[in-house]
């Protein structure tokens, strides 16, 4: 049950972060893609996917923090 409700959070924070960062996490979380393949997905560094990836984590923490 305890799952259930982190799971549930987790849903919910990453619906508050902007369609390109959640979909960046996404892929690299659940879909295993590369900083590499996401970057050459999106059109931009490697580098770059990982200053988004970084933004998007520290969104995350701080979303998931306001809900406790």
């Amino acid at each position: 049950e305890e799952q259930l409700v982190e799971d549930f959070a987790l849903r919910q924070a990453l619906q508050q972060l902007t369609p390109r960062l959640r979909l960046i996490v996404e892929e690299r979380f659940f879909g295993e893609k590369t900083q590499s393949e996401l970057a050459a997905r999106f059109g931009v560094s490697q580098v770059q996917i990982s200053r988004l990836e970084k933004a998007a984590l520290s969104q995350l923490r701080e979303i998931l923090h306001e809900q406790t």
